[in-house]
């Protein structure tokens, strides 16, 4: 996990702390003591002077501050809040009330960088929150007309930034949550939430007047639903000792209809980028199984207008997919990884088409292109330790050995042709010999092609493939393939055998 995801999120919940209905009393000193050990157990200091009034705790000068420094910069982040009250509202649940604008604090000294201080004003309009429950098992119930961050203040090695040259406005509309903590030998937290509309306004420039750059846009909607266990360690930073204490989380971010405008300029020129989709989603997790990222988009369609390019961009693709798993922890025992991209139904405008195809010769379908792999590794160093992360570095070892290799899938379709494969092969960590450097690999490869030898003919007809390229093209599939079971079509049986041979559909090529 990342200083600034960890550090986002928990600030988040801070401020939107929510989830569903309980049925036992709870008072506003049980809600604080959640809040604070919550807080505290994710690595922050939280401090706050307390002052009881009848069925009301104020906890005023509420700072909730984290050092994210390394061995090589020095970071700090903070949150402060003028005050924030908890009130027994009669019925066994508690209201909170915080500041319509907290202040969150960021400072700090990369190595290789310039030293840096921010502000950003996180604001709230309309904010509604009640906690039920009892101080084992707190339910946050919460929603708000608009929540925000706006870039207050910045600060590169002792200069202003003004915000001519820096600007950052975010808004979520409507928003709305349940958030449920309930202490057990973990600290488990689950939470949904949902909003209207969302925008955003950047800007950035160049100090040096060099160039600038402008992002503005939205969402129609946004939400959010997921959970996890938290343990209780001496360094929350430390993501190895979270997981073996227990850690784990997975939550997923679904959006609708979306659009992004950008404007640039520099030395080298400027243009336009209009970016839309009709939604998609995105899903994180980690625990001891591994990281995985995965996520989706569709209806996309990318314009642009670039000085450099004498023609319009016009882009659209009908689906996007993207999956990635890791492993994150050193064992001696094999883990599953995998990766999945899948650009689906690309199509482009006839002007692009014409700059190389103007008689229309190749086909214009849609394009797709795939990819979906599985395995099996040993991984031998805990890359998300610096210190090890910075001693496998130096040592300039591998991190890991690759076991398996499972290619469930690879397509390219486009122009007229399509290329399908698939294949699994496994890998011999003690043989570095039989193929100079790199563990031996077993297994095979099944590939076929369609329609490549009309595609090369068009290529040889438009002027884009000269003749004895084409003739090579031609002699190294007749090299490595055989005929297909139609028109046009050919086919490949790739091995490698445990002798370290090298076939193509049987005849032994190394």
């Amino acid at each position: 996990m990342t200083r600034f995801a960890r550090y986002s999120s928990s600030t988040a919940l801070a401020i939107c702390l929510g989830t569903s209905a309980a049925y036992a009393d709870v008072t506003a000193a049980d809600v604080w003591n959640n809040w604070r050990d919550y807080m505290s157990d994710m690595g922050y200091e939280v401090t706050g002077t307390e002052a009881q009034s009848g069925d009301t705790l104020t906890v005023s000068d509420v700072r909730m501050e984290i050092d994210l420094s390394t061995d090589v910069d020095t970071v700090k982040a903070a949150m402060t809040m003028d005050s924030v009250t908890f009130t027994e509202v009669g019925d066994g649940s508690v209201s909170i009330q915080v500041p319509e604008t907290s202040a969150i604090t960021v400072d700090g000294t990369p190595a290789d960088g310039k030293p840096f201080d921010l502000a950003i004003d996180y604001l709230q309009n309309g904010f509604d929150m009640v906690v039920t429950g009892d101080p084992d098992d707190l339910t946050y119930t919460y929603s708000a007309d608009s929540v925000g961050m706006k870039l207050a203040k910045l600060t590169v090695d002792g200069k202003p930034i003004g915000s001519d040259v820096a600007r950052v406005d975010v808004s979520l509309a409507d928003v709305s949550g349940v958030s449920r903590i309930l202490q057990d030998n973990l600290r488990n937290v689950s939470q949904t939430m949902t909003t209207g509309p969302v925008t955003y306004d950047m800007a950035f420039a160049s100090p040096e007047d060099d160039g600038s750059a402008t992002l503005t846009g939205g969402l129609d909607s946004m939400s959010f639903t997921g959970g996890g266990n938290i343990p209780t360690v001496d360094d929350p930073s430390d993501v190895n000792a979270m997981i073996d204490a227990g850690f784990g989380f997975e939550g997923e971010f679904t959006y609708g209809n979306g659009k992004t405008d950008i404007k640039f300029d520099g030395p080298d020129g400027g243009g336009t980028v209009n970016t839309s989709s009709t939604g998609g989603a995105l899903t994180v997790g980690m625990s001891e199984d591994g990281l995985s990222y995965s996520g989706s988009q569709s209806g996309l369609a990318i314009k642009a207008l670039m000085s450099q390019m004498p023609i319009p961009i016009d882009l659209n693709m009908e689906n996007m997919v993207f999956g990635l798993m890791l492993p994150v922890q050193k064992s001696d025992e094999e883990q599953d990884f995998g990766l999945k991209l899948a650009l689906e139904g690309f199509t482009m405008s006839d002007v692009l088409w014409g700059m190389f195809d103007p008689q229309a010769q190749l086909p214009r379908d849609p394009a797709t292109v795939a990819v979906d792999l599985a395995g099996k590794a040993t991984l031998l160093v805990n890359y998300m330790d610096p210190e090890e992360a910075a001693a496998m570095e130096a040592s300039e070892e591998a991190p890991g050995e690759l076991n398996a290799l499972d290619v469930k899938d690879v397509t390219v379709e486009a122009a007229g042709a399509k290329l399908n494969g698939s294949g699994a092969f496994t890998f011999d960590n003690t043989d570095m010999t039989t193929f100079d450097g790199m563990p031996k690999p077993t297994g095979s490869l099944d590939l076929t092609l369609v329609g490549g030898n009309g595609l090369i003919d068009k290529l040889v007809a438009m002027g884009l493939l000269p003749e004895e390229q084409a003739m090579g093209a031609r002699m190294m599939m007749g090299l490595f393939t055989v005929p297909g079971d139609g028109p046009d079509s050919l086919k490949s049986k790739l091995e490698i055998n445990e002798e370290g041979h090298v076939l193509a559909n049987g005849q032994r090529l190394k």
